[in-house]
């Protein structure tokens, strides 16, 4: 496939997932005082299997920069919503108010640590049919990332503001082309040079990425998988199998699912056969 080809895919692929209206949540709570601190809650709307509805936490991408909310993922959520999940979908802090900047430190990583933990109790208040303690975080590109870091709290350094005492209750973490390895993010120019940037640029990424590498942050003992496609432009398949590499060096293996001739939005795009597919990885960790 030739580049031009291979552009012309992306595109369209990236078109077709941005094509869907926005879905209104069936309720939305704050976690913090910030219009951006806000959780948007999907009830199941069917049955999904036996007992009351797995948990699923939707962390959306668009490399940190603020014009990229949740809104362009819920679609997605309400996808998952109908396959008879509850959604929790995260908005947090990004980057300025143009495109230029990508994530805020450490607002990003405050907000993101601030609606896991108050997650819990949300989801008892408003969506009772869901049962929290059977949670699957997943999350897309960048939100793949802050999905990973949300898993790994636990093994952050010592002193950390956002580290946990012990793992979040989870049945696992299925990220979605995540830019899961922020060194080989920056060495790729992932999204414009993002991962540099979300963490303060040159003169703090070096002593910020302990913090905030979920390449950096294992084991987790958490189950967790990678879905990814191989004709990805945004955020490469080497960027996944970092991360694999990575974790298995640290005694964890973690599941890599490679869909052949996927770019990076059909994973969220629910006229996309890879959302059926990313749906099925959810589910054999939430039932």
């Amino acid at each position: 496939m030739t580049d031009d080809v291979a552009a012309a895919r992306a595109a369209a692929e990236e078109e077709s997932a941005f094509s869907h209206a926005p879905v209104e949540p069936d309720a939305t709570a704050a976690y913090g005082d910030h219009p951006d601190q806000v959780i948007d809650f999907f009830a199941p709307r069917r049955a999904g299997g036996p007992g009351p509805a797995p948990v699923v936490v939707v962390l959306h991408g668009g490399a940190w920069r603020a014009p990229y909310d949740r809104l362009h993922i819920s679609p997605f959520a309400d996808f998952l919503a109908r396959r008879g999940f509850a959604v929790a979908s995260i908005e947090y802090r990004r980057g300025g108010g143009d495109d230029s900047l990508a994530g805020r430190w450490p607002d990003t990583f405050d907000d993101v640590a601030a609606a896991l933990d108050a997650l819990p109790a949300l989801v008892r208040q408003v969506l009772p049919q869901a049962d929290p303690r059977r949670t699957v975080l997943t999350g897309h590109s960048a939100g793949g990332h802050l999905a990973l870091w949300g898993a790994a709290r636990h093994v952050l350094p010592a002193g950390s503001p956002w580290r946990s005492g012990g793992p979040v209750t989870l049945r696992g973490v299925v990220a979605l082309a995540p830019i899961a390895d922020l060194a080989i993010a920056d060495k790729l120019d992932v999204c414009g040079g993002a991962a540099r940037q979300l963490l303060g640029g040159d003169e703090h990424f070096a002593e910020r990425q302990p913090y905030a590498d979920p390449a950096l942050l294992l084991p987790t003992g958490i189950a967790t998988t990678l879905v990814q496609g191989r004709t990805d432009l945004d955020v490469p398949q080497a960027v996944a199998e970092s991360y694999a590499e990575a974790a298995a060096k640290a005694g964890e293996m973690v599941g890599v699912t490679l869909l052949e001739d996927v770019g990076h939005f059909p994973l969220i795009d629910p006229a996309a056969d890879a959302c059926a597919v990313v749906v099925e990885e959810i589910a054999q960790l939430a039932w």
